[in-house]
């Protein structure tokens, strides 16, 4: 069955600023990567190509042997007017795991190592600082290496814009996620201590405030299976959707990853005599539950459950009623 692509909005959006930037970035099988990354907005241009290796001009059968050093590596020109290169790196950072090594999706090699490469000497504590906060998220070391660029080829023609013009072609990479808004939503806030607990049950005050964990399998989200939006029951900011929601057999709510990398924060947890990790929301601050990495292997690895009492959960055909509508996407996928 032939896939349908998502929309590139490069194609329409008529960017016209002429101030560019650049990064290299090599995550896996670069088809999807450069797929992905012409949907992103405030990205000018895509190239598929080879790069940090020891050879110069090499084919990709050459790549392919693994014995030339070479990442199979997206170049990615922005407007920094539009997207900062830390927005830019949240969006990778949605598609990879940077905790495998010279491994992506089904691909396996040197060659499909994770790596952020730069030009740029003031590039660089943007990076470190991107990656120290993805770092949060996992307890396995990131092992995305993070390099000045040695060099870039781009790589043969029949490899540039691969999967528009082979929309049934293999692909590690989920394109809708391109869409997602990495940066922290606008119009939410968090309210006052004393509305915050004239707003909520004493359960759910316990939860947010207080760090507290509601019981398993007595909780309403747990075994829902309903298409909808999981927002902050404090903020309303948008953190989970139902389409990353899977059962764990915990009897919390489970998610493979947030609706995007930035409405979530990370702590480090040593209560209950455990080293976890905290997951907490960005706006509002609120403890929402912990992250894991026992989660699906070919979503990511990562398990983020959540306690229901820290949510508030919006359907599907009320998202666009309660001021969601521009979610709907990413539930119905």
């Amino acid at each position: 069955m032939e896939r349908i692509l998502p929309v590139n909005p490069g194609k329409t959006t008529g960017d016209k600023n002429e101030t560019r930037k650049e990064i290299w970035l090599a995550g896996g099988c670069f088809w999807g990567v450069e797929a992905y990354f012409s949907r992103v907005r405030g990205v000018v241009a895509t190239t598929a190509g080879y790069a940090n290796g020891e050879t110069e001009n090499p084919t990709y059968e050459e790549v392919c042997s693994g014995t030339t050093g070479h990442a199979e590596t997206v170049h990615v020109v922005y407007d920094p007017e539009v997207i900062s290169l830390a927005q830019l790196l949240q969006y990778f950072f949605q598609i990879i795991d940077p905790t495998a090594r010279n491994r992506q999706g089904n691909d396996v090699g040197s060659q499909y190592r994770s790596g952020v490469y730069y030009r740029d000497p003031e590039d660089l504590p943007v990076i470190r600082s991107v990656l120290a906060e993805v770092q949060k998220g996992y307890q396995k070391p990131v092992v995305t290496e993070v390099l000045p660029l040695a060099n870039f080829y781009p790589a043969e023609e029949y490899h540039q814009k691969y999967l528009e013009k082979n929309p049934g072609a293999y692909c590690h990479v989920d394109l809708s996620l391109a869409t997602r808004n990495v940066s922290p939503p606008a119009g939410y806030r968090k309210p006052s201590p004393e509305e915050i607990k004239e707003k909520l049950t004493a359960l759910q005050y316990d939860v947010t405030q207080h760090n507290q964990t509601e019981p398993p399998f007595a909780n309403p989200y747990w075994d829902n299976h309903e298409p909808g939006l999981y927002v902050d029951v404090v903020t309303g900011e948008p953190l989970f959707s139902s389409k990353d929601k899977f059962d764990s057999g915990t009897g919390w709510p489970s998610f493979t990853r947030p609706i995007n990398p930035g409405a979530v924060t990370y702590r480090k947890d040593l209560s209950a005599g455990m080293e976890r990790i905290e997951v907490r929301s960005k706006i509002g601050d609120s403890h929402l539950g912990h992250v894991f990495e026992d989660g699906p292997p070919e979503k990511g690895g990562r398990r983020f459950c959540i306690n229901s009492a820290a949510l508030r959960f919006i359907p599907l055909d009320e998202m666009e009623k309660e001021g969601y509508g521009a979610f709907i996407p990413l539930v119905k996928g």
